[in-house]
């Protein structure tokens, strides 16, 4: 997968939800153990990538070819599924737009986020959410112990890295959306440490599927966490 672009994985894999697209399939491609991490997840070409393979279209480019655009992940027993030369009549082009399509409408629908009522309850589906980020950063973060007694340990920046995609930036979607179909329950004095949050998060996100440089990232504001836990 040479030809993929760091920037295309990133932006495949934050859509994925981290289950396969394929219908009804719900196995997450990857995780995390204490000390390593598993990727189940196979980034498929939906026009294939080379000549005698399935769905392959010798009039697109290289780079359409390689674009997240033309990729869907899915685990490996689906994989192997819609690439078997005698389901392509099956699992054709349309077929896998729409299949992608729908798999990540349904991610996107889960962070659709109705009002709260009070901001007590805000406050109590927003913290296991900051709490799970707080621990992955801790534990395999750049700061984290272990990144400090090891910092040339690829293996742990490989987890952090999958961490980032896998876990920090979907439980920030959460919580944005949940601060923002509920930002009217910050007291007025509140607002501006609201904003910074939001502003971190959108940075955060497109820093981890982008190009961008780690300085174009706005600090985590200590003052949210403080304001979410009281």
């Amino acid at each position: 997968m040479a030809n993929i672009t760091e920037k295309s994985i990133k932006i495949l894999w934050a859509n994925s939800g981290n289950i396969c697209a394929f219908p009804e399939c719900n196995i997450r491609i990857t995780g995390l153990a204490e000390k390593t991490s598993y990727t189940l997840g196979e980034m498929a070409h939906i026009k294939g990538n080379k000549h005698g393979s399935n769905r392959y279209d010798s009039d697109q480019s290289d780079k359409d070819r390689h674009d997240h655009k033309n990729l869907i992940l899915l685990c490996p027993t689906h994989h192997t599924l819609i690439d078997k030369p005698e389901n392509e009549s099956i699992y054709t082009v349309d077929q896998l737009k729409k299949i992608k399509k729908d798999h990540e409408a349904s991610v996107a629908a889960k962070l659709k986020i109705e009002g709260m009522g009070n901001l007590n309850n805000l406050k109590k589906r927003i913290i296991p959410y900051l709490s799970d980020n707080y621990s992955v950063w801790m534990e395999y973060g750049p700061n984290s112990e272990k990144a400090r007694r090891d910092p040339q340990n690829a293996e742990l920046y490989q987890i952090w890295l999958q961490a980032r995609i896998e876990r920090i930036v979907p439980n920030n979607r959460i919580i944005l959306e949940l601060v923002k179909a509920n930002r009217m329950l910050f007291d007025t004095k509140d607002q501006q440490i609201v904003s910074e949050f939001i502003t971190h998060v959108e940075s955060y996100e497109m820093w981890v599927t982008s190009s961008n440089t780690y300085e174009s990232v706005k600090p985590f504001p200590q003052t949210f966490n403080e304001l979410i836990h009281g």
